[in-house]
């Protein structure tokens, strides 16, 4: 079982908010997930991103891997932009 950290869309139409979620590499995008993690709003100005960090460095220490996007997340996350 390959374990991604990748986004759930949720929230109303034209005003998504995504969940960052552990899940496995062939569950739905929306579909079933093992745990929530952060959460990111894309609607606010900045856009706000919330990690739990321990959780966050567990789940890698677990050999899950983050997609591109949320990758790009976590990278702002660290620097604060």
């Amino acid at each position: 079982m390959a374990l991604r950290i990748r986004l759930a869309r949720h929230g109303v139409k034209k005003h998504p908010i995504y969940r960052i979620v552990v899940a496995n590499s062939e569950a739905k995008r929306d579909g079933r997930f093992i745990e929530i993690i952060g959460a990111y709003d894309p609607n606010c100005n900045p856009a706000k991103i919330a990690i739990r960090q321990e959780a966050l460095d567990q789940w890698q220490g677990r050999g899950a891997k983050p997609t591109t996007t949320v990758a790009s997340l976590l990278k702002k996350a660290r620097t604060g932009d």
